[in-house]
Formats: structure tokens, sequence, C-alpha cells
């Protein structure tokens, strides 16, 4: 079996997704495939792409929740139907379950930085990791016959010939809503920390004891519609002029 790291990483590179903003619009889930499939390891196979029973291998999914309202049964029956987009890949957990079950060594806790990798060279598909896992975050590759999972993008964080602006997992870089952070959260005083502080960022099932680096930022309560509705039907309009006065006008005989 393979060991974790005997002292605690002095990095704890990860994400943190707000879910207040994810929309859902899989971005980060297509070019996390794109970019990971002519990157580091084999490629991500498809199988029968275009036939009705396709099948692949994909490090990054999004999931959408339907949220019951506080005090209601069904949703939107106490407040506001809302649907939460909620995206999961590899959390690169501290005490990291998939590691300690590799039987060869293949997965793997990096010591300098905590991000867990596969060598797919020594992996020999036997699935013990993905079992492991309480998250369902490593998927079998069919085409390479080897376990594939979330690698941070290492071959774009620590790449000095790209821009700096793009040292960063290809799933944040592409992510138009801003849901997505990068960095070191094992430095109080990075951005991804502050955020985690400032919002009370979450474990993903905390109650197995891996403790995940990645973390998630729960959405904010949201107001009532009736209540913003009220709150633009009692604007003051009386010192429009113009043509705006002309539609102010046109809009109360409504």
């Amino acid at each position: 079996m393979t060991s974790l790291p005997s002292l605690p990483t002095p990095k704890k590179m990860g994400l943190v997704i707000d879910l207040d903003v994810c929309v859902g619009c899989h971005a980060c889930v297509v070019n996390c495939k794109e970019w990971n499939t002519g990157g580091y390891g084999a490629a991500l196979s498809d199988q029968h792409p275009y036939d009705a029973d396709v099948s692949g291998t994909w490090l990054n999914r999004v999931h959408a929740f339907e949220v019951v309202p506080e005090g209601g049964e069904v949703v939107g029956e106490a407040g506001e139907a809302r649907i939460v987009h909620f995206p999961k890949s590899c959390l690169h957990c501290e005490d990291a379950p998939c590691v300690t079950a590799c039987p060869t060594g293949a997965s793997y806790k990096r010591a300098e930085d905590g991000i867990v990798l596969v060598d797919e060279d020594m992996c020999i598909g036997c699935g013990l990791c993905a079992w492991s896992c309480p998250y369902g975050a490593r998927e079998m590759d069919l085409a390479a016959g080897v376990m594939k999972k979330c690698t941070l993008c290492i071959d774009r964080i620590y790449n000095e010939t790209l821009n700096q602006i793009d040292r960063q997992p290809a799933c944040v870089r592409t992510c138009p809503a801003n849901a997505r952070h990068f960095g070191d959260l094992a430095d109080p005083n990075s951005v991804v920390s502050i955020m985690v502080a400032q919002r009370g960022g979450m474990d993903l099932m905390p109650e197995q004891g891996t403790r995940p680096v990645n973390k998630y930022l729960p959405p904010r309560a949201r107001k009532p519609l009736a209540a913003s509705a009220g709150a633009a039907a009692q604007e003051d309009t009386s010192g429009a002029t113009g043509f705006f006065a002309w539609l102010d006008g046109m809009l109360d005989r409504i």
C-alpha cells in the first residue's frame, strides 16, 4: 500500500468553488477534458461518442440540484425555487484513502504541494482507489486501462513558458462566472484562504474524515422575488423628463 507524506505538506494547492455564482454552463468540464486529453498523461478516451450508449472519461463533472426552501415540502412551496449547480472533481484530500488503498504505489500525494496524482505506468487498473474514494472522483479510462483523476493541471501551474495568468488549472481559467479559484490553502493570507474565511468555506462530506483541500463557498441567502418586486414598484420616478417621463406615463396605464 502507498503511504501518505509523513509530515504536513508546506503547500496545499487546491480549488475554492463558489456555489453562489456557478451557472452550470459546463465550460470548466469541457476545457478540463480538452486540456487533459492533450496534456499530462494519456488522452481521456470516449467510447461510441456518436451512439446511443456513449461513455467516456471526464475528470470534472457538474451536478444540478433543486433546493427545497426552508419550511416547504416541494420546491417553491414555502419560498422561491432554486437550482444549485455543484461542480465536483478530485478534492486532493489530506488524508486521501485512494492513496493508501493503492497496492502498487501508482496513486500518491506529493510532499511539496499536496497534489494527489496517478503514475499511469504503475497503475494496473484494479479500481481499489475508486472504491475507496467517498466522492466518486476517479474514473477508469477503458481505452488506457488505468485510473484517471484531476491533476490540478500540474503541467500548467508550474509551466514557466506560460504567461502568469495562464498558470492555473484549465477549469479556473475558463470559468465565465468566476466561480472557480485556485491557490495555496495552507497560506492563510492567500486569496483563496481569505475567501474561505470570509464566506464560511465548507468541506464536502466532512464526516468521512478525509480532510479535503478543496473548499466550497455556500450559496448566499436570496431575497424573495415579491420583496424585490415591491421595491421596484416603490421607486420614485417623479423626476423623470423627456422620453423617460413619457415611458413612465405609458407604463402607468398598463
